[in-house]
Parts: C-alpha cells; structure tokens; sequence
C-alpha cells in the first residue's frame, strides 16, 4: 500500500497506524510536477496498481460575491485539476479489473450558501468519472465515486474554536436523516468495495451521507 500527503508528520502518523506495509510519499496534488514524481515512485516500487483512491481534496467557503479568482482557482488546482492528471499518471500502471475511485460530495447535488466553488469542483469530479469511466472500458479497468456527506473526520476539531464546533456539529446532525455524522470507517467501506467488490459497476456514484442527498 502507498499513501500520499502534503505534510510529513500526518504520513508518518498515519504509517504509525498501517504498520510497515505501507510507503509514505509527499505529494502535493496540486502539483504536476509532484504527480508525476509520484507515478515513478509507484512504477519503481509497485511495478502495477490494483486499486487507486483519489481522495486529495481542499475546501473553503465565501459568498457568491465575494469569492475571489485566488480561491476559485486553489479549490479547482485540488480538487479536480489534481484529481485528473492524477489518474492519468497511475493509469498505465493499473491492472486490468482493478478499480479507480474518486471522492465527490454530497454538494454537488445540492445548493449550499457560500460552497459554489467548491460544490462545483465536486460536480465535475462526478461528470469526471462517468467520462474516464467509459475511457478505461478498453482496459478493463472501473472507475467510480464515493460521495460523502457529513463525515466527522476531526478536522473541524483541529482547525475551529470548540464551540463552533459543537454548533456546527449539532446542525449537521438535526438536518441529516439519520441524525449523526459519518465516520471515516463507513467511507473507507464504500470505497474498498467499490475498489474490489463491485465488479460489474463502473460510472456510480457511492452516497456515504445518511440519506442526505436521497431523502
């Protein structure tokens, strides 16, 4: 298993937790130079790809009229930018029947105030995978999307004041159907399977939302 990150002590953290199985290289998916350097490290030590998770992702938030070209352009350089040429590097490595998965969002199906850059950077991750879905058919090889919602990963924890937090949290869980935030476990389900498991699916979009974007 390789992992990629922008930031050393969040690998070496996490290769705490995946044992020495795992590689750890820094890689900042807004980089073509660092994609690229990244397909070398995974041909030279890997030789081929069974599965590939493009789950890199960067978010913020602004009004409509005051988003700015700065911010507009670093969500697109992330999310979906980095995500293509990111499967277009490790493309030729994948094997055939191995599976690709992008992370979408909930989002882009709905309309959020002061999330439309990034909303639409997560709708075209979604017309993204039904379009090299249908591009990698040649090769055998499947391409899917995992779309969660509120998914409570720590990061809201880490980055705002505790009782921001805790109101944002409350909201999240008395808007969602089934009244709770994800964990991080349930997306990594949807997206082991969709990597290995769902054989005959290709194009999809995996909701891990609660029944948010559904009900």
């Amino acid at each position: 298993m390789l992992i990629t990150g922008r930031t050393r002590p969040a690998l070496d953290a996490a290769l705490g937790r995946l044992g020495d199985k795992a590689v750890a290289v820094r890689s900042d998916a807004a980089s073509l130079e660092d994609i690229g350097a990244l397909a070398g490290t995974v041909q030279e030590q890997f030789g081929a790809v069974d599965a590939l998770f493009v789950n890199a992702g960067a978010t913020a938030s602004a009004p409509f009229d005051s988003t700015t070209e700065e911010m507009y352009d670093a969500l697109f350089a992330t999310n979906t930018k980095g995500a293509y040429f990111t499967v277009q590097a490790l493309a030729p490595l994948l094997r055939e029947g191995s599976g690709v998965v992008l992370t979408t969002s909930v989002v882009n199906v709905l309309g959020i105030d002061a999330l439309s850059v990034y909303s639409a950077s997560k709708a075209a991750l979604r017309s993204m995978t039904r379009t090299l879905a249908r591009e990698l058919l040649p090769r055998k090889v499947r391409v899917n999307a995992v779309s969660p919602g509120p998914i409570d990963t720590g990061i809201l924890d880490r980055t705002l004041p505790a009782d921001v937090v805790g109101t944002m949290k409350d909201t999240y869980r008395s808007t969602n159907p089934m009244q709770r935030l994800g964990r991080s476990e349930e997306v990594a389900a949807a997206v082991a399977y969709l990597a290995f498991g769902a054989t005959f699916s290709t194009g999809t979009e995996f909701p891990v939302d609660g029944g948010a974007s559904q009900l």
